[in-house]
């Protein structure tokens, strides 16, 4: 781990080094996550999507068609490795 300085503005602000800003692929616009910790803040990214409960989603994708059982499916994997040989 490498450490770097930066210097807190009047306003609250720091400038990230452009090395840390490239190791971990940060865009312009990345949200970032402040973690305060006993040792001081831990910066690391926000989750694209927030979390989510099983519950929250069940449902919301819409199937149609009739249902398959299981053996089909095997078969159906079964075919498709055949013709990709």
């Amino acid at each position: 781990m490498q450490t770097q300085a930066a210097k807190l503005s009047s306003k609250g602000n720091i400038a990230i080094p452009k090395e840390i800003i490239a190791r971990h692929r940060w865009k312009i616009g990345q949200e970032l996550e402040l973690i305060d910790t006993e040792e001081g803040i831990l910066l690391k990214a926000a989750p694209a999507f927030k979390p989510t409960k099983l519950d929250e989603v069940a449902g919301m994708l819409r199937r149609t068609g009739k249902t398959v059982s299981l053996e089909e499916m095997e078969e159906a994997v079964r075919k498709g490795a055949q013709e990709r040989k």
